[in-house]
């Protein structure tokens, strides 16, 4: 996918979203930045103050097997938002789906606008399945799934529930 323009009427303002630059942890630390500590713990399932470099560095490798999408809104500098893709090492139909938007930008559409735009992208290189750990207190990153994800299973699993989905 190229950079791609669209009009977000719940913003009333253009939101642009572009592949990742493989290696760009700037804008991944940005965006980090951006997230509320309610927000960073429902994303990665605990309290994180932080990332570490290596995190940092596996959230901006972009490659054959890890692809990256980010949202910009028209007029702000800094990333609205992030969906990534990994695709399983055990099966390349598959992959692992993850997603974070900016607190100021949740519930606006950034997050399903990035993950259809993401599932696109999937289908066409081949991912059939993806799978998907949202904390099960996570409401708001649930329900989006259940509006885009099609033929999806969930399971509880404590305080997580993995989202299995076909994406043929």
């Amino acid at each position: 996918m190229h950079a791609r323009a669209f009009h977000n009427r719940k913003l009333g303002r253009v939101v642009t979203v572009r592949p990742l630059a493989d290696g760009d942890t700037a804008t991944v630390a940005a965006l980090f930045d951006r997230l509320s500590p309610a927000s960073r713990e429902r994303r990665y399932h605990a309290a994180k103050p932080r990332l570490t470099s290596g995190e940092l560095a596996r959230l901006a490798q972009v490659g054959p097997d890890s692809h990256v999408l980010v949202a910009h809104v028209d007029g702000d500098p800094l990333p609205a938002g992030m969906a990534r893709l990994v695709r399983d090492a055990a099966d390349d139909t598959a992959g692992e789906l993850a997603f974070e938007v900016a607190d100021r930008y949740q519930g606006h559409g950034v997050g399903k606008l990035l993950v259809e735009l993401l599932l696109a992208d999937a289908r066409a290189g081949g991912i059939r399945r993806v799978d998907a750990w949202v904390q099960t207190s996570n409401r708001a990153a649930l329900g989006l799934l259940r509006r885009v994800l099609d033929r999806r299973t969930m399971r509880v699993e404590g305080a997580e529930t993995l989202v299995v989905a076909s994406v043929a």
